[in-house]
């Protein structure tokens, strides 16, 4: 009779030790904060603000964040602004999110956030993306990447491309990313010419006086549709779904180029961990509902899904290309 009430009170001790651990690992358990703020470092109405009004409105939706998720707006130096006030001014800070794209490690990239670098912030996830393409109007005499590119080894100058952002910007990197993964040589020798907007360089591309198109898949579609542009290669891994799986890849023609523009978030730096993990398991959350799959087929958006320390990598990786290939053309030194 002793020895069971001795072994009763050591199942207690254990269970209530037991308890105790649970509870006090339940106390240290990150719990978000009842509102959020997302800063889109541009004017509304840009791919930014898309993202952040769009996954601030699901978050608040599917109870992720029990108020509302603030949009700000934070325009200047193509984001360089905010990301300055996040590295400098929110450090540590669990309900904030800012919305970066391929446009932000770009510019990390080639320097433009001068004296910050892509290690002061913590990068959350990724949740779609505009592949790249690279297209040619209906009568050109390229039927396909492979022609294209050789005639770029054979001279480089030969072919004039025409897309929306500034030179050295991504529109102008998609396709010498292309060209450097087919083995052409003397990529400075490339002529880009920069527009206001894709719309502005296809309507040239189609009209004679340029010949090549890079820009964004979702650019091209109309376009497409009437006869007017043969794309010649989307920028990713696999052909893409819907009304874009008739375009063909580059890497099905045997050229390893994948320029995809995700749309995503970074947290400031300091950030603990649990805090991280929750936002990651959480952005991870938003990309798989159906939320947010009716917003990317509205617009436009295509399969892209990175988080966590994945997402880390990828970004620290992309820096990387875009500064050696940035440094390969002459853009930075």
């Amino acid at each position: 009779m002793l020895e069971i009430t001795l072994m009763q009170r050591s199942v207690r001790k254990l269970l209530l030790a037991t308890s105790l651990v649970f509870a006090t690992s339940q106390s240290f358990a990150f719990e978000p904060a009842k509102s959020a703020e997302c800063i889109a470092p541009a004017n509304p109405g840009g791919g930014w603000d898309f993202t952040c009004r769009s996954v601030g409105k699901i978050l608040s939706d599917l109870h992720y964040i029990d108020g509302n998720v603030q949009t700000v707006n934070m325009p200047g130096a193509g984001g360089g602004v905010a990301y300055a006030h996040t590295v400098s001014k929110r450090e540590g800070d669990t309900a904030l999110l800012v919305a970066a794209s391929t446009a932000t490690t770009t510019r990390l990239a080639q320097g433009q956030f001068v004296g910050m670098n892509a290690d002061q912030v913590r990068w959350v996830g990724a949740l779609g993306a505009d592949y790249g393409v690279i297209a040619v109007a209906k009568d050109s005499p390229y039927k396909n990447l492979n022609e294209l590119m050789e005639a770029l080894k054979n001279d480089p100058q030969s072919v004039k491309f025409g897309g929306g952002s500034a030179a050295g910007g991504w529109d102008h990197l998609k396709v010498l990313i292309a060209a450097k993964a087919a083995g052409v040589g003397n990529l400075p020798k490339i002529k880009y010419l920069a527009f206001n907007g894709g719309g502005e360089a296809i309507t040239q591309v189609v009209g004679g006086h340029i010949q090549g198109f890079t820009g964004d898949v979702s650019e091209v579609l109309g376009f497409v549709e009437s006869g007017d542009l043969r794309v010649l290669a989307v920028l990713s891994d696999e052909r893409l779904p819907g009304q874009y799986a008739d375009m063909p890849t580059a890497k099905e023609q045997g050229i390893e180029a994948i320029a995809p523009n995700w749309r995503g978030f970074y947290l400031p730096a300091g950030v603990p961990d649990d805090a991280f993990d929750w936002w990651t398991k959480t952005i991870d959350g938003v990309y798989e509902s159906d939320n947010w799959k009716q917003v990317m087929q509205q617009n436009g958006l295509m399969p892209f899904h990175k988080s966590g320390p994945d997402f880390t990598a990828f970004v620290q990786q992309q820096v990387k290309d875009i500064r050696d290939l940035s440094t390969e053309i002459g853009l930075i030194k």
